[in-house]
């Protein structure tokens, strides 16, 4: 089964929000969503049931905002 891992560090204690986006910008799935302290993280997303393509994900935490972008292979 396809399963990613997406790794994240936040600075400060916060709220954080990471979500996966299919290419044309739907919310395919919401992995985080709450109060986290200040750490390294790690989420494990199993992309088993969506089809191969281009997908993104954007993680929100305090003021910071990022996206990238992921192949899924199949």
């Amino acid at each position: 089964n396809p399963s990613i891992i997406i790794a994240y560090s936040i600075p400060n204690s916060s709220n954080v929000k990471l979500s996966v986006f299919n290419a044309i910008g739907q919310v395919v799935k919401v992995l985080e969503d709450g109060f986290k302290s200040a750490g390294n993280y790690t989420v494990n997303f199993n992309a088993s049931n969506m089809p191969s393509g281009l997908y993104f994900y954007k993680i929100e935490a305090g003021q910071f905002s990022q996206t990238r972008k992921m192949m899924l292979v199949k």
